[in-house]
């Protein structure tokens, strides 16, 4: 299953930090609920056997909904619970060789900071980038900001779906219109809201107003 650019309006990454008695797979089914239209699953702590249990069952949702569902970083991870895809970052494996682990039926998605590393994730076999952080963030220590010439460069110069991630949130996502992108990639926007759904709603209704859908 390779992805549509409509199936990125709403990129929802998963983060347990907010589960508050919750599971993250009730977390996930309220986003989906609110419209999600991607997840991705983003684990840095879980041991190997939770993680992949985890994805089987998360994946097994996001089937019920429509809605691709990738890892993030672990190939293993993605092959072994027959994910939908993966997402790497620029420190993690190749696109190239993430490409011929997964064969070419698997979504591949790629971060990118530079028209440079846009054009070479393209050319190595990605079905989408996410460009960022396009806004300060609290979610990833180590985040490069982009700015949104950057990020319009980007977009102007590949032809695979863009998505802006870093910061977004429903009060600053219209400041991203025209500049080419798809949909945003959202984690504490969503996962962090005292009413999941309803953020994920509202937050979905102002990317598509900002991008003009």
């Amino acid at each position: 299953m390779r992805c549509d650019k409509e199936d990125l309006l709403l990129y929802a990454v998963t983060d347990r930090s907010w589960l508050h008695g919750a599971t993250l797979y009730e977390q996930v089914e309220q986003a989906l609920k609110g419209g999600a239209t991607f997840v991705q699953l983003r684990e840095k702590e879980l041991d190997h056997d939770a993680f992949l249990a985890e994805a089987v069952e998360i994946m097994a949702l996001c089937r019920r909904y429509g809605v691709p569902f990738v890892i993030d970083d672990d190939v293993d991870i993605a092959l072994a619970s027959d994910a939908d895809g993966v997402h790497v970052g620029q420190s993690d494996m190749e696109a190239g060789d993430v490409r011929a682990k997964v064969g070419p039926d698997k979504i591949v998605g790629v971060s990118a900071q530079t028209v440079e590393q846009a054009i070479l994730a393209e050319q190595r076999g990605a079905d989408y980038l996410g460009v960022g952080a396009v806004f300060p963030t609290g979610s990833k220590a180590d985040a490069v900001e982009v700015s949104h010439e950057t990020l319009k460069a980007i977009c102007e110069a590949v032809s695979i779906p863009v998505v802006a991630i870093g910061g977004i949130g429903a009060g600053n996502v219209h400041e991203l219109a025209g500049s080419g992108i798809c949909g945003v990639a959202v984690i504490s926007a969503i996962f962090a809201q005292p009413d999941i759904e309803k953020a994920a709603a509202q937050l979905k209704q102002r990317t598509a107003e900002a991008l003009g859908l």
